[in-house]
């Protein structure tokens, strides 16, 4: 019973968290609809190695220290100047490319597994994510935690990343095919998403800093 609580708890905080439309979903869309769904199962297999590696030490660690504030600030800085590099690259391609996407994609290219591992790494908000989460279902007694049984919250979150992202992928395809979004969407605003983003997560540092004060 304790280890079917802990796979359907981390299910549902993972698939709930991936279904924002976050940078890793774009690209693997991209993936899907250049190539193929082996392709884009690489990519996401890439994403997850790098996840469950987050979580677990990310796990180990707030059963053991609560969060310093200021590291969660500055991860969130980090996510921001990410994201804001994104929207400024990626704008700056739709000048000399007809799609954003292919070409940042094609940096990557040589391996969607590489590919899906180094998006992955450059996602820093999930570890103030995975952190906050751990420390607030060990602390609740949501989740067990010895004898091994965290491998299978992890586990749980793991097919949550996954199917929430397959969710979003293909939702945005389901979109286009019904011409809910152009075909010209994507390659001609694809900046303005990472740039809203980006925006975002600075109102979510700003407002995170007001609260402490």
């Amino acid at each position: 019973m304790k280890i079917l609580k802990n796979i359907l708890v981390g299910f549902a905080v993972s698939f709930i968290g991936s279904i924002p439309l976050g940078y890793l979903n774009l690209f693997g869309y991209q993936i899907f609809t250049t190539s193929n769904f082996n392709q884009l199962n690489l990519y996401l297999f890439g994403v997850l190695i790098v996840e469950a590696i987050v979580i677990y030490s990310t796990l180990k660690l707030s059963a053991k220290v609560s969060m310093n504030p200021k590291w969660k600030n500055y991860i969130s800085i980090f996510s921001f100047i990410f994201l804001l590099g994104i929207a400024i690259l990626t704008y700056s391609s739709t000048s000399n490319t007809s799609n954003a996407l292919d070409k940042y994609n094609s940096y990557l290219s040589y391996s969607t597994i590489i590919s899906g591992v180094i998006l992955s790494c450059l996602n820093f908000a999930q570890i103030p994510f995975w952190m906050s989460w751990n420390l607030y279902l060990t602390n609740e007694k949501y989740i067990v935690v010895e004898d091994k049984k965290e491998l299978f919250y992890v586990l749980g979150t793991l097919i949550g990343t996954y199917l929430g992202m397959l969710a979003i992928i293909f939702s945005i395809q389901a979109a286009k095919n019904k011409e809910v979004i152009s075909p010209q969407f994507f390659s001609k605003y694809i900046w303005v998403i990472f740039l809203v983003l980006a925006i975002f997560q600075l109102f979510q540092i700003v407002r995170s800093n007001i609260k402490s004060k």
